[in-house]
């Protein structure tokens, strides 16, 4: 585990905030009435993982760069940002409605909230930060958690 500003980190981030900034701006009919009903536990946890798993980001870096085999955690990374960012392209271009916010992509389910911590799950390794990994799972023990809760909500209307 080494500390120094990772512009790898930022770059992520950066693919991160970008489309949560734009949904945000424009949040679908009726989202604040199912964020109501969200799980206290899993919204705490989903805070305290999105200030870790940024910091995380930011604060470490891969103390072997970009030498295989480590590289290769990295590109997934990567590609699973780029998935993220397809998921979120596919919800904008179908009207951003509430429910595309929760299709799957292909096998993967509630893309929108499963890509990004996976992808940062896969940063932390590749920076040997056991701290980052496990930022990225407190996040996504929540975000996950709160997404799948506003789905069965949904299936259930």
């Amino acid at each position: 585990m080494q500390f120094g500003f990772s512009i790898v980190g930022a770059v992520l981030l950066l693919m991160l905030f970008v489309p949560n900034i734009k949904w945000a701006k424009n949040q679908p009919l009726g989202y604040e009435e199912i964020s109501k009903h969200e799980n206290k536990t899993l919204l705490m946890l989903e805070r305290i993982g999105q200030v870790l798993t940024t910091c995380a980001a930011v604060i470490f870096v891969c103390p072997r760069g970009f030498s295989f085999p480590w590289l290769l955690w990295l590109v997934v990374a990567f590609l699973l940002m780029a998935l993220y960012e397809t998921a979120w392209v596919r919800y904008f271009k179908n009207g951003e409605k509430l429910d595309g916010m929760y299709q799957p992509l292909g096998p993967i389910p509630v893309p929108i909230a499963s890509l990004p911590v996976a992808a940062f799950v896969l940063l932390g390794i590749w920076y040997q930060s056991p701290i980052a990994v496990i930022s990225a799972v407190i996040l996504g023990i929540g975000h996950i958690g709160i997404h799948l809760g506003h789905l069965r909500e949904l299936q259930t209307r």
